[in-house]
């Protein structure tokens, strides 16, 4: 029965094992090309980008110079200003060409010959036929493509003047690096390898998950857990450590899922515009920390590293000690770290709370973009927190747990070697009492 139930647990152990590789492994993956696609859908290449905005004005003028059709109205409004306007135009261009002509000799020749010739009434006269060309102007559809052309072309040529260029380095080397040229493409591509990837890792956390919840029940339940069945458990429980610790403890994803409204009369349309993103693990978060140079900063990083990560793994190794060296059992060192750190294993709940912090945080994102949504009335905003917990909380927790449980197991431990011991002492304390009997034996005979 013992044998059996040890080859369960060491089938355990490489079936934890090979989990962990696996989710790992995937992880590394799906980071790259997560990272990638929140990069493409960043708002600053969306929403904040004045090329973007370009588009949005030339297909909508595009839009209203090919639906431009006059009706009998609209037309004869527009032969009227069209009109004011050529009499006005002439009438400066007549006072302008008199003041300057005036000015000399050879001018006044040239007033007098107009004046003679009646060059301007002549234009003015002329009016109604260069109206009607305009107007024939507008209709012929070629001119108003003329029309598109120059409109955007000065359209960008104003928005350059007045926005600052905006740096593609990242967002051309995404595109090279999957040998896509169309960014919306890109960004479906991506996305639907990301759901691939994670479809995947759920599989191999249930499984590793399942697997903890397991050995939890095998160590609350067993009666006698021998020597070997505790080292197992103890490396199943530091893979659960390893593995909690080096992949991402949350996502904090905060998004404008759609932004819609209407401009000149068209729809506008934004939808997935990333305003902020992160993902760490607890090994990055205090390699970020104590890069930072700040000294408050360094102190928490240096508190997370000794409590997260030196403390649980001395924990871990002192019971490999206490389990296989009988001897050192008794050291005060080994015996603190393996049973009187009950209250210090709060320790790997305070790194939970501070991790849940961040949710705290992605609260306050999703009450300052609910703000946003209510701005105006003009804008239909839907915004998202895609925030949630990441494989590495689930993983760590289980650590905690099961390391708790072989804790408490481990002081009710039954060895050979402390059933020897005890026997051992057990007769030294009857030969001893006997010793102390025989004299009081003999007087009493006496």
């Amino acid at each position: 029965m013992q044998n059996s139930r040890l080859l369960i647990i060491f089938l355990a152990l490489l079936s934890i094992s090979l989990s962990s590789y696996n989710i790992y492994k995937l992880e590394l993956e799906r980071k790259e090309h997560k990272d990638d696609l929140i990069e493409l859908l960043n708002v600053k290449y969306g929403l904040f980008n004045v090329d973007t905005w370009k588009e949005v004005f030339s297909e909508i003028l595009a839009k209203k110079i090919k639906s431009l059709e006059f009706t009998a109205e609209q037309e004869s409004d527009a032969r009227e200003n069209i009109s004011a306007f050529l009499h006005d135009a002439i009438n400066d261009l007549e006072t302008q060409f008199h003041d300057e002509q005036s000015k000399s000799v050879g001018g006044l020749v040239k007033i007098s010959v107009a004046n003679f010739t009646d060059l301007f009434e002549e234009i003015k006269n002329n009016i109604p036929e260069y109206t009607e060309e305009i107007l024939l102007f507008l209709r012929d559809p070629n001119n108003r493509d003329a029309m598109q052309a120059y409109i955007k072309e000065k359209l960008s040529e104003y928005a350059d003047q007045t926005f600052s260029p905006v740096d593609y380095t990242k967002h051309d080397r995404i595109l090279a690096k999957y040998k896509m040229t169309d960014r919306d493409q890109a960004i479906a591509e991506l996305q639907s390898q990301v759901d691939a990837y994670d479809a995947a890792l759920k599989k191999y956390l249930y499984a590793g998950l399942f697997i903890g919840f397991l050995c939890a029940l095998g160590i609350m339940f067993t009666q006698q857990i021998s020597t070997w069945e505790f080292v197992l458990y103890t490396l199943i429980s530091i893979g659960l450590l390893d593995a909690g610790l080096i992949l991402p403890m949350i996502e904090i994803d905060a998004r404008i899922a759609e932004m819609s409204f209407t401009l000149l009369g068209e729809p506008v349309s934004f939808t997935d515009q990333i305003l902020y993103y992160k993902s760490k693990s607890i090994i990055e978060v205090v390699t970020l920390m104590l890069s930072q140079g700040k000294p408050d900063v360094m102190f928490v990083g240096l508190l997370v590293l000794l409590f997260s990560v030196l403390f649980p793994i001395s924990k871990m190794l002192a019971s490999l000690v206490y389990i296989f060296m009988p001897s050192l059992g008794k050291n005060g060192f080994i015996r603190f770290m393996v049973f009187r750190t009950g209250k210090w294993s709060m320790a790997d709940v305070m790194v939970i709370a501070i991790f849940m912090s961040f949710i705290g945080f992605s609260g306050i994102l999703a009450e300052q973009l609910g703000q946003l949504e209510g701005l105006t009335t003009n804008l239909d905003v839907l915004t998202t927190n895609k925030s949630s917990l990441q494989d590495g909380f689930y993983l760590f927790t289980s650590f905690v747990i099961l390391s708790l449980l072989i804790s408490h197991r481990l002081q009710f431990k039954d060895t050979p070697e402390k059933t020897a011991d005890a026997i051992t002492t057990s007769n030294a304390e009857s030969s001893a009492s006997e010793k102390e009997e025989e004299p009081t034996g003999g007087k009493e005979e006496e």
